[in-house]
């Protein structure tokens, strides 16, 4: 017999609510770097961090790719839960703006422009979360 806290992880994992979770960690991550960049816009020798976020949107579509997998010895949500969608990536130091005299790299505009799409995604991904969390609800008030 399947226990009901099998059932509900199965149903849980079956929406995107994890992937979400990933892109939502991801964003918060990358928004406090860019804010620690803009907070150090005038610092002498500060050099702009960034993450990957191609590199983290490649790897977390190959982990959507394998939950629509037949479920392997590692079940169908085994690469969300081992890192290889990794919110939290390494950060690298901005190559592509202006250097500045004092040799610091912080570009205002392009600081503010990434944070703005950056919230954007953000935002995104936790309205359809509320909107997956309302689905659920209205699922199991359903079977009461």
């Amino acid at each position: 017999m399947i226990r009901p806290t099998h059932q509900f992880r199965a149903i849980f994992n079956g929406t995107t609510i994890p992937v979400l979770e990933q892109v939502v960690n991801f964003n918060e991550a990358r928004q406090a770097l860019l804010a620690g960049n803009i907070a150090n816009f005038d610092t002498p020798l500060y050099q702009a961090r960034d993450m990957d976020v191609g590199h983290f949107k490649h790897k977390l579509a190959l982990a959507i790719e394998r939950r629509h997998r037949p479920p392997g010895p590692f079940g169908p949500d085994w690469p969300l839960k081992h890192g290889s969608a990794s919110a939290v990536g390494d950060d690298w130091p901005v190559d592509n703006v202006i250097l500045y005299h004092d040799l610091n790299n912080v570009g205002m505009e392009f600081q503010v422009t990434e944070m703005a799409k950056n919230n954007m995604e953000f935002n995104t991904a936790v309205s359809i979360m509320r909107h997956q969390m309302l689905l659920l609800q209205t699922a199991i008030s359903e079977r009461v």
